[in-house]
């Protein structure tokens, strides 16, 4: 089956097919390969799905949206090559991290059934992005010896975040949805690439099945100990730091430059517009651990907590809700 522009009837049929919910902004999801997909986006993931050819060398980060992503591009691109320029030169200080760790369906296949990735990627080896889940990834990369690199996020965090998110990019001509809203529509997994739960734990067990594969990090401890982390990283890609580069402080050079706080400030985060139409600004709020406290209420933390448990049950996943307590969400 092959889908040609943007009106061709036989991609039209076949959307026709999926069930279908209105999405937090204007547009629409379409429940594909069991997530919801934005509407922007279908005929992309498609291509993507169908066309891309993995290298084996190729790293792919891939994240669940408000996870980290922006951070996680930046420190695996710094990490993966940073031999490859002076620091002052790094590229994330001119072009931020989107723009040298593209995202394949959100932007690489977006506007092109069949790009050029030899053109799209600068650096060898290829690094690149996605948010779909880990039954949706092309063949090639499953099969292949490609590694994947994913950031998850605790769901209470991640969704205050999507929200607020978009609350600052709706449509000015329609009302934007309120966090009761906005959460109910969480917590039945009406959201992009949702359901959370299932996109975690798709992630999860392939990393627990092929940890040479997968590499399964959580946003809140990379916050709590960066650097070790860091070392991880670069072990998983297959650029240990050496002794030098550790007694010279490369490993925390990285996690400077590629701080939240850093980020924010580089000049190019703060203007301009990514393809997608998202502007450089809404990649970076607080970037912090247990900010929903400020906005969830009794109810709605405990309904959450209940569906943490129940989703998670019996998988070995858990989540650090504060970054003040020690209180975990863990699977039995």
């Amino acid at each position: 089956m092959m889908w040609r522009s943007p009106g061709d009837d036989e991609f039209k049929r076949l959307v026709q097919t999926f069930p279908k919910e209105k999405s937090w902004t204007a547009s629409n999801f379409y429940f594909y390969q069991g997530f919801w997909c934005p509407s922007i986006v279908l005929r992309a993931v498609i291509s993507f799905q169908k066309h891309f050819q993995a290298c084996d060398s190729d790293i792919i980060v891939s994240t669940f949206p408000k996870c980290g992503t922006t951070w996680l591009k930046a420190l695996t691109f710094s990490t993966l090559y940073r031999n490859q320029f002076a620091w002052d030169e790094n590229p994330l200080l001119t072009f931020g991290p989107h723009q040298p760790v593209r995202f394949l369906e959100c932007d690489i296949y977006l506007n092109n059934p069949f790009p050029d990735l030899q053109n799209v990627c600068v650096y060898q080896p290829r690094l690149l992005s996605t948010h779909l889940p880990y039954a949706s990834l092309p063949t090639s990369i499953k099969d292949s010896n490609s590694k994947i690199v994913f950031i998850c996020r605790n769901p209470l965090d991640m969704f205050i975040s999507l929200w607020s998110f978009l609350y600052k990019l709706g449509d000015e001509s329609l009302e934007p949805l309120s966090v009761d809203e906005a959460f109910d529509k969480f917590y039945h997994g009406i959201y992009a690439y949702g359901p959370f739960f299932d996109h975690v734990l798709g992630y999860w067990k392939a990393s627990q099945e092929n940890p040479n594969k997968i590499l399964f990090l959580k946003y809140e401890d990379l916050k709590e100990d960066i650097n070790s982390h860091l070392k991880n990283l670069a072990i998983f890609l297959g650029v240990p730091f050496t002794d030098d580069e550790k007694k010279q402080g490369v490993v925390e050079e990285i996690a400077k430059i590629c701080s939240f706080e850093n980020l924010k400030e580089v000049e190019v985060n703060k203007k301009g517009v990514h393809i997608s139409g998202i502007p450089h600004t809404g990649f970076f709020r607080k970037g912090k651990v247990g900010d929903w406290s400020n906005y969830l209420t009794p109810f709605m933390v405990e309904r959450l907590e209940k569906l943490i448990q129940e989703k998670m049950d019996s998988s070995g996943l858990s989540f650090n809700l504060s970054s003040k307590t020690s209180k975990d969400i863990t699977s039995a």
